[in-house]
């Protein structure tokens, strides 16, 4: 049986979320990397839709506020390298008793 919402056939389960309850999980959880500029942009916008979706569907409304309760994924700053760890074999040795 195939699940269609507002026409479309969702692929995955999070754009049938989005199909589902009208609600853009990118707006509320963030993309992986964005400027301070631009976090501090939709946030102001997740909150204008959150403010709109309590009037309207509240129990929509609780889970894009669970949503803006997430962790985004963390991007390291501009510039910087992830440091990397290099682990050396301990060789060994054959016939030495400890």
């Amino acid at each position: 049986m195939k699940s269609i919402v507002a026409g479309r056939e969702p692929v995955t389960a999070t754009e049938f979320v989005e199909l589902a309850l009208g609600i853009d999980l990118e707006l509320f959880t963030g993309p992986a990397a964005e400027s301070a500029l631009e976090r501090a942009a939709r946030l102001d916008v997740a909150r204008e839709v959150l403010a709109e979706l309590r009037e309207s569907d509240p129990e929509a409304a609780a889970y894009a506020a669970s949503l803006l309760r997430t962790l985004p994924l963390t991007s390291r700053p501009s510039g910087q390298r992830p440091r990397r760890t290099v682990r050396r074999a301990v060789p060994v040795r054959s016939g030495v008793a400890a």
